[in-house]
């Protein structure tokens, strides 16, 4: 089974699909910047898995993710609200393999979207936590937590 031409054959159910899941979760900025803004990105971002897993070369993937964390960290994105677009078009690719992968297939193709998918959610998470790391965060003061402590 060829995954990347099924998701190309099924492009728009699948971006319909990760659309509406998007947008039941509720993430205030996708709110924020509208629904053709938030279709666009996520089509962007099928466009790279398709390729991705055409080519099986994850190097425009990852400079895509590295970018796209880069300008949602700085536009004040919470890292969460970008997983879940992320894992929105992740879900809606899992249920178009799964309803058509013959099943001595349905390993190899869930393996391959999965890798992808895995790979770009990781390097999401690693960028974010190193530009998250280069900020100042006030540390926390939990002395309130152990108040009264001495007592038990």
């Amino acid at each position: 089974m060829d995954v990347a031409a099924w998701l190309q054959q099924t492009r728009s159910e699948v971006l319909d699909e990760a659309y509406g899941s998007l947008e039941r979760s509720h993430p205030a900025h996708y709110e924020a910047i509208g629904e053709h803004v938030t279709r666009e990105r996520l089509d962007e971002l099928f466009s790279l898995v398709v390729s991705t897993l055409q080519t099986r070369d994850v190097a425009a993937l990852s400079t895509f993710v590295q970018q796209l964390a880069t300008r949602r960290f700085d536009e004040g994105f919470d890292l969460s609200e970008v997983q879940a677009a992320m894992n929105s078009l992740e879900g809606a690719m899992w249920r178009r393999v799964v309803a058509v992968a013959p099943p001595d297939e349905l390993a190899d193709a869930i393996g391959m979207l999965s890798t992808v998918l895995g790979f770009a959610k990781d390097t999401l998470a690693r960028t974010w936590v190193s530009l998250a790391s280069k900020r100042h965060v006030p540390s926390l003061d939990l002395s309130a937590l152990f108040a009264g402590g001495d007592t038990v």
